[in-house]
């Protein structure tokens, strides 16, 4: 027994050391956003700053605000409706089988793997041809981008559920659509807080599709963030204070809803 719980602690060590390593660079990123500029240099990188300085919080804010606004007026809206979506097909999938359903789902899976880069020309052309452009043309591209992982992991948990439950719904004289409103949906929250959290993460942290399908007056916070350094003399703590801004709605998303994520990932894993 005490081998056991020897080796169970013995663990934790390289576990620590990662969680060390990578928290690296955020102590780095805090310590120099709290430093005046006389303060940053490579030498004393490591060290605490001799004051807090929240004038370079204010500084980054007031240029990032309106990227900041326009980053909530992309994500959130891409995030619900790739869910949505994702949600759909996914009962679709799981319990409504149609003729080709088992081509279609393979193909439409296979979207998460095409890589950003390989597209990037065919989407532009697309979009002008379309007269789409912008934070709707953005917003519209995370959507399409995210419908392959929001299916995936609703067919998973739906796939999970019992087909008693749609039998006896269908007895009582429940369509499809009646079906999804009135009964998958209501116990379909752990799912949706996973694909909600992992959407707007992605959706948040994007710069290449950001950068160009976007200009200037539409610049989400992560294109933003990268035009505020300058060609001549670079604020690092003023860019700091930025990175800090910019990391820090989805972090705050990890860890409010963190654990909730966890069980949405566990809850459609055993079957599928």
């Amino acid at each position: 027994m005490n081998r056991l719980r020897f080796s169970k602690n013995f663990l934790y060590v390289p576990l620590v050391f990662m969680a060390i390593f990578y928290l690296i660079p955020l102590y780095v990123m805090l310590v120099t956003s709290f430093k005046s500029f006389a303060e940053v240099d490579l030498k004393t990188m490591w060290n605490l700053p001799a004051g807090i300085h929240f004038d370079n919080f204010i500084e980054a804010y007031s240029k990032l605000a309106p990227s900041l606004w326009n980053s909530f007026a992309m994500v959130i809206p891409a995030a619900v409706l790739s869910s949505m979506l994702g949600s759909l097909n996914g009962y679709i999938f799981a319990k409504w089988k149609f003729r080709g359903a088992d081509l279609i789902f393979p193909l439409i899976l296979f979207g998460m793997f095409i890589p950003y880069q390989s597209i990037l020309i065919p989407l532009v052309q697309f979009m002008n041809a379309v007269g789409i452009k912008g934070l709707v043309g953005l917003t519209l591209t995370h959507i399409i981008y995210g419908i392959p992982i929001t299916t995936l992991t609703f067919r998973n948990y739906y796939a999970s559920l019992p087909q008693e439950l749609l039998e006896a719904a269908k007895i009582d004289g429940a369509d499809l659509l009646k079906i999804y409103r009135h009964i998958l949906l209501p116990i379909s929250i752990p799912s949706f807080v996973v694909v909600l959290i992992w959407q707007f993460t992605s959706a948040w942290n994007d710069f290449l599709f950001a950068v160009v399908l976007t200009g200037n007056k539409d610049w989400p916070i992560t294109v933003a963030l990268n035009n505020m350094a300058g060609s001549q003399i670079i604020a690092w703590n003023v860019q700091m204070a930025g990175s800090l801004l910019t990391a820090l709605p989805p972090l705050l998303v990890y860890i409010l809803a963190g654990r909730y994520f966890l069980r949405g990932l566990l809850a459609g894993s055993l079957k599928g």
